[in-house]
Formats: structure tokens, sequence, C-alpha cells
């Protein structure tokens, strides 16, 4: 039984790994013959003594993930008919950290409403590696990101899930780029990049501000005379954002707005 890194260039058998002939001559042994695998050639060494001592040779790349290895050794001697003997070898290859870990996915995008509350799972990201042992072995983190970005954000270095932290908030940022990473044993790194967009709730109330008020109104003020000009707006996107108004007093006055999502309104004299 041999162990084999991938580093590995020629393995001398040892003592175990020759053969011995007892007979002399041309009836003793001659030749060594290597069967099983193509990952390994055989040399054949003269000892101090004039013995051969066979010695593996790496012909080809090895690969932890996709194989064991096994071969015969046969050692021939000379003689009518010739004889033989055979050695199994068994290759345990090492493991090597040739592998960088690999996320199921490049970039991911995830929707969170604003209220979400902390703690809550914002999504599992989840990485493979294809060595073994400690090399297999991942943790997770974040690569580097803005100091307000990492105190809403956490992640679990054990599985990877990532949670929120603070509060959210559309009015202030409606979408966070978190850059993860996955690191090996071995100290591979592979990265992949969220996009979290935030999700807008009606958590705003209007905002009426007065610009400008006539007060008092004159009686003999003319039809259409601007009483009271207002702004009202709603920090609130989409439909939420969208305000309505309408007023609590009966005639003289209606109200005359512009459209948008900020509105200017005028109370204005009917008669």
């Amino acid at each position: 039984s041999q162990s084999s890194g991938r580093q590995l260039g020629a393995a001398d058998m040892g003592a175990e790994g020759r053969a011995h002939d007892p007979d002399v001559g041309p009836n003793s042994l001659q030749r060594y013959e290597l069967s099983g695998d193509e990952h390994f050639s055989l040399a054949v060494q003269a000892g101090p003594g004039g013995d051969q001592r066979p010695e593996l040779v790496l012909a080809k790349a090895l690969d932890r993930e996709e194989q064991s290895l096994r071969l015969v050794l046969t050692a021939v001697d000379g003689g009518d008919p010739p004889r033989s003997g055979t050695a199994q070898l068994c290759i345990n290859v090492t493991d090597a950290n040739d592998n960088a870990p690999v996320f199921a996915q490049d970039r991911y995008r995830v929707s969170l409403r604003e209220d979400a509350l902390p703690g809550s799972t914002v999504l599992n990201v989840s990485a493979s590696d294809a060595d073994s042992g400690s090399n297999a072995r991942i943790t997770y983190g974040f690569g580097k990101m803005s100091a307000k970005v990492l105190q809403k954000f956490a992640i679990d270095p054990e599985t990877g899930r990532i949670t929120l932290q603070e509060a959210l908030d559309f009015e202030d940022t409606y979408s966070y780029t978190l850059l993860v990473e996955a690191r090996d044993g071995g100290g591979l790194l592979a990265h992949c990049e969220m996009e979290v967009e935030v999700l807008d709730v009606n958590d705003n109330a209007p905002e009426i501000k007065v610009l400008s008020v006539s007060n008092p109104v004159p009686e003999n003020s003319p039809v259409g005379t601007v009483v009271v000009l207002l702004n009202v707006k709603d920090p609130d996107s989409g439909e939420n954002g969208k305000v309505w108004c309408e007023l609590s007093v009966e005639e003289p006055y209606h109200t005359c707005s512009s459209p948008g999502w900020v509105l200017a309104f005028s109370w204005i004299l009917t008669g």
C-alpha cells in the first residue's frame, strides 16, 4: 500500500515491493511488469548488489475526486518455462486542495418588505467543494462592504443563512448589494453577489404644508380668489405615494389640485 499526493514523481516501493528468486543465472529474476492503471509507469533501478529495484513513476496527473488506484506488479524469471509472481499494490491518493468552493448561483436576487422584523431570514446561500476532509469544509462570510450594510445583515458562518439585523426603511435605502464569500479549509475562496430589493410598505401618512394663507378674507373678494395654498406629499412610493385631498367645510370653497405625487392645492372662493 502506498500513499500518494498529486506532486508524486517516483516512489521506491521498498524491500516489500522487490521480488526475491533463489535461483541463479538465467533462471533468476529477469524483469518486472506493471498493469492495472495508466497513471503510473514502472522504472527499474539497479541496486548496490546488482539486484533490480522497481520504482513507480507518475505518468499522469492524479485526481483524488475521481478514483482510487490498484496495480499489479509482476516479477518474471528467465526459466523455461518462465515463472512469475505477483503483488497487489493499493495506491491511496491523498487529497490536495485543488478545488475552490462553488456557489449554487453566481448572483442572487431577493425582495424583502421594509417592515420585515430583525432576525428574519433573507436567504440561505450554499456552496460545495469537490475536495474531501478539511479541504471541503466551507465557512461563509461577507466580503468588503460598507459599515451600513454590515449593520443591516448577518451571515451564519456554518450554514450560510443570511438574516436581517436592523429594520429597513425604503425611503432611506431601497436596495442593498451583499458580497458573500465561501472559504474552504485550505483557504480557497468563492464569491457571489446578492441584491436585496426593499419593498415599500404604506408606513407614511401624507404630509400637508401650508405655503400661504389669506387671512382675513375680505367679504368683497371676487370669485376665484386663492385663500390658502397647500403642498401635500407622501414619501411612500407607487400607489402608496398617491394622495387625494378633500375639504371638511361647506361652500363657498373648493379645491384645485395639480397631478402627481407632490400636489399643490388652493382653496378658492366660489361666491
